[in-house]
């Protein structure tokens, strides 16, 4: 396909005419309709049909006019970047966090980055992965993190790599753990703040909790982790997060882990368009995730 003829029909479709169009691109109509014509037989379908003193898009071209939207929307990107490169700007790298992945967890994930020899710009985003999945497929991301891997029977093309798990334990400030002399007793009545039901542990944990018989009282859901852990610093109830994030999540929140639950785990995923790692970033956050943060 010749790029050059889809620009015109690109130009045409927003301008409404061939006539506005070529103006714009100081062409005759001529030359416009001719090349548009060149580009209905490449594709093999019609893209416009007259409509009054204008144009009007098939259902043909209302398709060709999304895709073509995006590609030159991804060309302005490109030579965004390029001049951004020629003024000697550090090469991005964006990363996408799920919004229920915990701050000091990501923290760690990406901390080994401003190690590496060739600086980089970090670039993160956080948002619901679904929202994060499509934002790679554009290449808009250069990997995510996420509490899942890729959902089956997504019409995008990724790649899951298990980053490892932790056991689940509690927290809570000191007004609620002094009060919780044997665990997971304890949680029965008791406040507890729990991660939304977008969180792949959330199931498990209600699992876990109707299996032991443990009746809390939920007083609060919440997408992110961070705002969860704030309301408990207030004593407002007990919370689970990762095992292996407990030093952390206690000094920063002053909070106290009351108990553990090894049966049940957190996994983390680290999402990409490669089947065989090669982003050098990429890589450095596997072999941190792998040999530090969730090693035996």
């Amino acid at each position: 396909m010749n790029l050059k003829h889809l620009r015109y029909f690109w130009a045409v479709s927003h301008a409404g005419s061939v006539a506005h169009a070529a103006k714009q691109l100081h062409l005759t109509p001529q030359t416009v309709s001719a090349q548009i014509k060149l580009l209905e037989e490449d594709l093999g379908a019609g893209l416009f049909r007259p409509a009054g003193r204008g144009l009007q898009l098939t259902e043909a071209g209302r398709v060709a006019l999304a895709y073509a939207d995006e590609i030159f929307s991804l060309g302005d990107e490109m030579a965004t970047a390029l001049r951004a490169h020629g003024n000697r700007a550090l090469p991005a790298f964006r990363v996408g966090m799920s919004n229920v992945v915990p701050k000091s967890l990501a923290f760690r994930l990406l901390a080994p980055i401003g190690a590496m020899p060739e600086p980089l710009r970090l670039i993160c985003r956080e948002g619901q992965i679904d929202w994060l999945l499509t934002e790679l497929a554009l290449h808009r991301l250069d990997m995510v993190v996420a509490d899942r891997p890729m959902p089956p029977g997504i019409a995008i093309r990724g790649h899951s790599h298990r980053l490892g798990d932790s056991p689940i334990a509690f927290y809570a400030a000191s007004g609620l753990a002094d009060k919780c002399a044997v665990f997971p007793e304890c949680l029965n009545g008791a406040p507890l703040l729990l991660p939304g039901p977008n969180a792949a542990i959330r199931s498990e944990i209600e699992r876990w909790l109707g299996e032991t018989r443990i009746a809390p009282q939920v007083k609060g859901e919440f997408d992110d982790s961070a705002l969860m852990k704030a309301f408990a610093q207030a004593n407002g109830g007990f919370f689970p997060a990762p095992a292996i994030l407990s030093r952390e999540i206690s000094t920063r929140y002053g909070v106290r882990e009351v108990g553990r639950v090894d049966s049940v785990r957190e996994a983390f995923w680290l999402i990409s368009t490669e089947r065989r790692i090669s982003h050098p970033a990429v890589c450095v956050v596997l072999e941190a995730a792998r040999t530090a943060l969730f090693s035996p």
